[in-house]
Order: structure tokens, then C-alpha cells, then sequence
């Protein structure tokens, strides 16, 4: 009696995720924490990868994480994440803060509380109202490929804008790079110059205030 033949076994081939596939964005706060597992230390080790290695400012420092002043349960932080990866992210802060000396980090400057920040930033007063929160710590990830970054911003803009009115804002103000009428536009944003063009670390920045409501109709 013939024998029949085994046919030979086929393995299937590996499906590997290309990067950026499983991207998701979460709005991180002191009330929240408890429910994301290593999430926010590793916000604080990518702000530290990004500012201190990355970009060589002159920032605390403590068990492998970057932080300042402005990391009160007053703030809030956005991570744009992949797998527990953080690609990206940034930081809101109320213009109502009030921290011991400190308030935010704009504001502080005006008030020649910031040597590394000039205090002329703004062409008015800052603002204090509930209405209006401060972005600061905005970067995307050394290591984030090129084919994704777009979409880095767009979610950390959308996740930025839903966080924002979630607490009563309709306002961010923000210390920003100077190109910013260039990007801003192609990540959805509306904002105008709220001070001057200024060289600060060897970079052009410029203090902007951008509408969160004028792009939602």
C-alpha cells in the first residue's frame, strides 16, 4: 500500500505592526495616575531623553525623569503613546496656578522669576483667567520615525483641544518656536502673536495665544 506523501508544513509569516499603528493619546493628571501603570514616569523620562539629552538644556533631573516647578496636580500631561512607548507629549497648566512664588511658567518670566527666559515675552500683562491654560514641554520623540511625526502632532493637537475644553478652556497660550505660522495651520491650530520674536538658547520663539474655538464649527 502506497504511503501518502506528508505535505510540508507552512508556517505563516509574522505580522509586524509598521510604527505608528497603535498610536493613542491620554490626558494624564495626579487624579488619574493610579489607572496607567508606568505611563507617567515614562512622560517624565521622555521629557528627559527630548530636553536635558536631546536638546541640552539645563533642567532637574531625579531618578531618570525631567521635572520643574509646574508638575503641581494643578497640571495636566498629554502622552501620545504606542505599547507604553511615549512618542510625544506636553504639558497644560492654568493660567490660576498659584505654587508657593510660582504660577506658570509665561507668567513667571514676566515676573523676572525665570533667569533663562526673558522677561519682555509678552506685549500685555499675562493673563490669569480659567478660561485661558499655558502649554509648555511640547516635543515628539528623538526616536519617532519621520513617516509618523505628522500624525504625532495631530494627535497631541486634538487630545490638547479636547482636554483643554474638558476643564473650561478655550485659550492656550504657549512659548513657541518661531516658525510657528508655518506648522500651526497644517496641525488645525489658530493663534496670533501675543509678544515679539525673540532669540532664546540660540533659537527664534514667540509667546502665541491660540483659539481652541475657532476651528470647532
Amino acid at each position: 500500500m502506497s504511503s501518502v506523501p506528508k505535505m510540508p508544513m507552512i508556517v505563516p509569516r509574522a505580522q509586524v505592526a509598521r510604527p505608528g499603528t497603535h498610536m493613542q493619546t491620554t490626558t494624564l493628571s495626579y487624579e488619574n495616575i493610579h489607572l496607567h501603570g508606568e505611563l507617567f514616569a515614562n512622560v517624565f523620562r521622555a521629557r528627559k531623553q527630548s530636553f536635558i539629552i536631546q536638546q541640552n538644556w539645563d533642567l532637574p533631573e531625579a531618578l531618570g525623569m525631567e521635572y520643574d516647578q509646574y508638575d503641581t496636580p494643578a497640571s495636566r500631561w498629554i502622552a501620545v503613546h504606542e505599547h507604553g512607548e511615549v512618542l510625544g507629549g506636553m504639558r497644560l497648566t492654568p493660567t490660576t496656578s498659584r505654587c508657593g512664588l510660582y504660577t506658570y511658567m509665561i507668567r513667571d518670566a514676566q515676573r523676572g522669576l525665570l533667569d533663562t527666559i526673558p522677561y519682555n515675552l509678552l506685549y500685555d500683562e499675562a493673563p490669569v483667567s480659567p478660561h485661558i491654560w499655558e502649554s509648555t514641554r511640547v516635543f515628539v520623540s528623538h526616536d519617532a520615525p519621520m513617516s509618523i511625526r505628522r500624525s504625532i502632532h495631530a494627535l497631541m493637537v486634538s487630545e490638547m483641544t479636547r482636554a483643554a475644553l474638558a476643564v473650561g478652556a478655550t485659550k492656550i497660550i504657549a512659548l513657541t518656536a518661531g516658525n510657528w505660522t508655518r506648522w500651526y495651520p497644517r496641525c488645525g491650530l489658530t493663534a496670533e502673536a501675543v509678544g515679539p520674536m525673540m532669540t532664546i538658547d540660540g533659537g527664534q520663539f514667540q509667546c502665541v495665544m491660540i483659539d481652541l474655538l475657532a476651528n470647532l464649527n
